[in-house]
């Protein structure tokens, strides 16, 4: 059985390095087990994935992921903990199923890694959690599912539904790729340093593209739709559509009443309009 990183490991490989966590990289290690192998049973990984983890730091969930017998791609942006984590990860067990890549994951496209990965489990950064997630489902549509553990505010944005209060571009844009939902909350004491923000995990899972529309026309709408989220979408779409009057008529044609407002809209709506202005 793999040998998961404690407290006392965490601090010391982080002392060895010179490692202090950092606020610009949103780095809160994980030093719990408990809470690792909590993370890997959820995800439903095991022997066959190739899963890919973003911001591994000093490895806690990366050795909880290869204990499975999962290949394990790990995207880090910090060269110092890029650099380490192969020992960590040799000194315990399953070097052989896990590549480094040493890259931001904001920027990585499917060339940059070593094999297609299937899932994506990760504690990710808080200030860019979203952008990462979009990201990587446009550009690797071999990721099927995923869990990632991110600030309970931004879960609850991911997985709002129509109407709610937290409901917006993130709920929409996820939803045009397919299933999210709020899985766990995840206590601050797991974390070191101590986070001033409660964190949940959330997962998703790749369903049948929304429509024919072009991914990029309908997050256009969405964009717009949002922006001004206390107009009607007559006059939020209209500099979207060129005028109030013009984005009016594409709502009717879309079968949408044009005093409605973005929050109240589903993907599947959000699609109609923009293919109504195709």
């Amino acid at each position: 059985m793999t040998e998961l990183l404690g407290p006392a490991e965490i601090r010391a490989l982080a002392a060895e390095l010179d490692v202090r966590p950092t606020k610009k990289l949103g780095q809160n290690f994980v030093h719990d087990p408990n809470t690792v192998r909590r993370i890997v049973d959820l995800s439903g990984i095991g022997e066959g994935d190739v899963v890919l983890e973003v911001g591994p730091g000093l490895g806690s969930l990366t050795l909880g992921l290869l204990a499975t017998g999962a290949e394990v791609v790990a995207v880090e942006i910090d060269p110092v903990l890029a650099g380490r984590l192969p020992s960590t990860v040799a000194e315990r067990g399953g070097a052989e199923r896990l590549t480094v890549v040493g890259a931001d994951a904001l920027r990585i496209t499917a060339d940059d890694l070593p094999a297609r990965p299937t899932a994506l489990v990760a504690n990710l950064p808080y200030n860019v959690a979203v952008p990462v997630v979009l990201h990587l489902l446009a550009e690797l549509p071999s990721l099927t599912s995923g869990l990632v553990m991110v600030q309970t505010e931004v879960a609850d944005r991911m997985a709002a539904g129509p109407g709610s209060r937290t409901y917006g571009v993130p709920s929409v844009k996820l939803a045009w790729y397919g299933k999210t939902r709020k899985v766990a909350a995840v206590p601050r004491a797991v974390f070191w340093p101590v986070p001033n923000v409660d964190s949940a995990l959330v997962a998703f899972e790749r369903g049948d593209v929304v429509s024919s529309v072009d991914r990029g026309r309908l997050f256009a709408v969405v964009d717009a739709a949002f922006s001004q989220r206390r107009k009607t979408l007559r006059a939020a779409l209209a500099s979207w559509a060129g005028s109030a009057e013009r984005a009016g008529e594409l709502l009717e044609k879309a079968g949408i009443d044009p005093k409605t407002r973005g929050e109240q809209l589903d993907v599947h709506q959000f699609a109609r309009i923009a293919a109504a202005a195709g």
